[in-house]
């Protein structure tokens, strides 16, 4: 019986630690200006494809809808929202995609990596014409 739950046990690490190795799950983020968090984003696979939603707006969310978004998100809640869009797993980073800024209504090329030494942070990089902004999420436990 003790052998048994210590197989359990080590398995139940293992599956802990496997899952702190993966972009999927929930991320807290933080926003640029104010250093407050922001929202949750839920990365999730679908096909060969990772995609994010934002889950819930945190109470230090500057707006609720996407009023300078274009097409049919203009003016939609933020709030079950798709703003990453089409990331391909290459090589440990998810990248060839793009992600939305609610904010400011803009898509950008993306590429995300968890941050070397620390699995519970994700690098998120958005670039537009040769430019880009970097944002650091942290996963939700």
């Amino acid at each position: 019986m003790k052998k048994q739950a210590t197989v359990l046990a080590l398995l139940l690490c293992l599956a802990a630690m496997l899952h702190a190795q993966t972009m999927t799950g929930t991320w807290k983020t933080i926003d640029d200006e104010t250093k407050q968090a922001k929202s949750h984003v839920e990365i999730y696979q679908s096909g060969n494809s990772y995609w994010g939603k934002v889950t819930k707006l945190l109470a230090d969310a500057t707006t609720s809808k996407c009023d300078k978004c274009s097409g049919d998100r203009h003016n939609k809640p933020i709030q079950g929202m798709v703003i990453l869009e089409n990331m391909k797993l290459d090589d440990g980073e998810l990248d060839d995609g793009r992600i939305l800024d609610p904010k400011t209504g803009k898509w950008y090329s993306c590429k995300m990596w968890l941050k070397k030494g620390d699995p519970n942070v994700l690098v998120v990089r958005g670039y537009l014409f040769g430019f880009y902004r970097t944002q650091y999420w942290y996963r939700l436990k």
